[in-house]
């Protein structure tokens, strides 16, 4: 099994941040706008249908959402992983910044590559969207 570990630091505090992340309904215009094109979510915000910008569609269980640490999880259950568990995570970061760290969990291996680089391009949006943010939206 494979596991990508990706972090970032992002000049925007960490309940904005957090904010965006757990509105798991919206990731595609609060959290990374052009990298993902559209969510819906389903079974009262426990199933969410995310369609990325490369065109491919992944249903996934929200696993939980946890306000406390601030870290999302999520379970593909329907996509081209054989299995898909990750979580992202929100940190404090000097006086008004944060860290992200997004961990996958995969199979099979030879998705490595492909997902780490969508794992990228997310964090990059990430970055556009929150970078600089510092009222809780």
């Amino acid at each position: 099994m494979a596991s990508i570990r990706k972090e970032m630091r992002l000049d925007a505090a960490p309940e904005t941040v957090w904010n965006a992340i757990r509105d798991v309904g919206s990731v595609h215009r609060r959290l990374a706008p052009g990298f993902v094109a559209d969510c819906r979510l389903e079974d009262a915000g426990g199933t969410r249908i995310v369609t990325f910008a490369n065109g491919l569609i992944a249903r996934e269980l929200i696993v939980a959402i946890d306000d406390g640490a601030r870290r999302l999880v999520w379970a593909v259950v329907e996509g081209r992983p054989k299995h898909h568990n990750a979580s992202l995570q929100v940190f404090a970061e000097g006086s008004e910044g944060s860290r992200i760290v997004w961990i996958a969990d995969l199979l099979p291996d030879n998705l490595t590559e492909p997902i780490a680089g969508m794992m990228e391009e997310g964090m990059r949006a990430m970055q556009q969207t929150l970078a600089g943010s510092r009222s809780v939206a």
